[in-house]
């Protein structure tokens, strides 16, 4: 029997099924639930992202991967989104039958025969081309906009050269000023969600620029002698604030240069990176501070 999970749902609160394949763009090395054929699954079991536009487009493309019949459990937090599943799945055509447990909403369904609203529904969640002209994706962080913190950090960045990374690129703001000076020889770009390396493929048409989908905390020890790194980096773990995840990347940072190499880095301003900053690198400088945000250049 056929059967795929998104994310990594308690266990307590659904209970994929044993071999179940995984799905969900925030697990290098997962398979993409969009490849998959229609009517190809029996069962699908999913943690929903809170993104208004990203659950839907999740939800519609497990109904779409579903044989008629065959059963999709489907769950949130009652604050990051679980409220609205239920009528997320009836309005596709799903009679829903709704459950509460341990702060979540549960919603199951067998999958209809005729599906309402379906293609309208993953085209709004599928990758799409924004004004500026970069390819993104719901889901992506700061997917529809460039987010303040690297608009900031992109005011007060100089001009790089020589080798360098770009640690948590998203859809490739940052590396796409990089790659502006001639002196940049390599560059390599690292995203956890799979969704924003295909954007970024698509934005950063650069020989310089190598693009990997893995986690920075684990990919970055085989980079070593950099002379630069840039990062905006994350602070959120499964919708929960981990500021421990920036500080991670910090040292990761300082571990790939070479001595005398820079991170320039940018984070809201109430987050505790100071400390580590200066443990890891020897002078830190501040460049920037405002609208919350603040912009830092370490030298190794």
């Amino acid at each position: 029997m056929p059967t795929a999970v998104y994310g990594s749902p308690p266990r307590d609160v659904i209970e994929p099924a044993a071999g179940a394949i995984q799905v969900s763009p925030l697990v290098p090395g997962s398979q993409d639930l969009a490849v998959f054929p229609d009517g190809a699954l029996d069962e699908v079991a999913v943690l929903v992202p809170p993104g208004a536009i990203e659950a839907s487009h999740v939800l519609a493309q497990a109904l779409r991967v579903l044989k008629p019949g065959g059963l999709l459990t489907a769950a949130a937090p009652k604050d990051k989104g679980g409220l609205r599943l239920k009528n997320i799945l009836a309005a596709m055509g799903c009679e829903v039958a709704e459950t509460s447990r341990r702060h979540h909403r549960i919603c199951a369904v067998e999958r209809p025969e005729t599906l309402v609203g379906l293609e309208a529904t993953l085209a709004e969640g599928a990758p799409r081309q924004l004004p500026e002209g970069l390819w993104s994706q719901a889901g992506v962080f700061s997917w529809d906009r460039l987010d303040p913190g690297s608009a900031l950090l992109l005011r007060h960045l100089p001009a790089l050269s020589g080798r360098g990374a770009d640690f948590g690129c998203g859809i490739g703001w940052l590396a796409q000023a990089v790659l502006t000076s001639p002196k940049v020889t390599e560059l390599a770009m690292i995203d956890l969600d799979r969704r924003a390396i295909e954007a970024a493929r698509r934005n950063i048409e650069d020989p310089r620029a190598s693009l990997q989908w893995a986690d920075v905390r684990q990919a970055a020890a085989a980079l070593t002698g950099l002379d630069f790194v840039v990062m905006n980096p994350p602070f959120h773990d499964g919708g929960a604030e981990d500021r421990a995840l920036g500080q991670a990347f910090i040292r990761a940072a300082a571990a790939s240069l070479r001595n005398g190499g820079t991170l320039w880095i940018t984070a809201n301003r109430h987050l505790p990176y100071e400390a580590v900053l200066t443990e890891a690198f020897k002078t830190v400088c501040p460049m920037a501070d405002s609208g919350g945000y603040k912009v830092y250049e370490a030298r190794r």
